[in-house]
């Protein structure tokens, strides 16, 4: 398979139902977003070298591609012989236990903080401020599952608590 398929040139994509739009649609734009958010999520697993975290950025990262797939696919062609490539109930349960787990090991919260720290925690900041802008555009979109707006919301809660832990375990304010 070639890389290059010149389909797109003249600023058109395909669709999983194969519908042609332009690369400037709602939607394209949409999965392009978290599309960003995976890469980022790369960038955080390259900054840290705590494992645990790592394994937790590494599932939401297959989940992204089930989320981007989802987003990508608007007749729902895919669902049925791709069933793996969804976001369930129990996905989100996940992150919420995670999310737990996590607070255990810090400090309440009595202020803002500034993103930053060190560099896993700055990048899971940045992690967090595109995993919002991709919330942002799903609910533009709009018509999607309940489900998926409410796991990605609960991705950019998961980061924001991931920053923090990365920061304490570098003892890093």
């Amino acid at each position: 398979m070639k890389i290059y398929t010149k389909t797109g040139d003249a600023g058109e994509t395909g669709l999983f139902d194969g519908t042609r739009v332009l690369k400037s649609d709602v939607r394209v734009a949409t999965y392009g977003e978290v599309d960003e958010l995976n890469a980022c999520l790369g960038l955080a697993r390259a900054a840290s070298a705590d494992a645990q975290l790592n394994g937790m950025l590494e599932r939401m990262q297959r989940d992204l591609f089930a989320l981007g797939a989802t987003l990508a696919d608007p007749s729902h062609r895919i669902a049925d012989r791709v069933t793996k490539a969804a976001i369930s109930p129990e996905d989100i349960s996940q992150l919420e236990g995670w999310i737990d787990a996590l607070e255990t090991e810090l400090t309440p919260l009595r202020r803002f903080i500034l993103p930053g720290g060190s560099p896993a925690g700055a990048t899971l900041h940045v992690a967090r401020t595109v995993c919002r802008r991709a919330e942002r555009a799903m609910v533009a979109l709009g018509g999607l599952e309940p489900e998926l707006l409410v796991y990605i919301n609960r991705v950019s809660d998961l980061l924001f608590v991931m920053a923090r832990v990365a920061n304490r375990s570098s003892n890093t304010p």
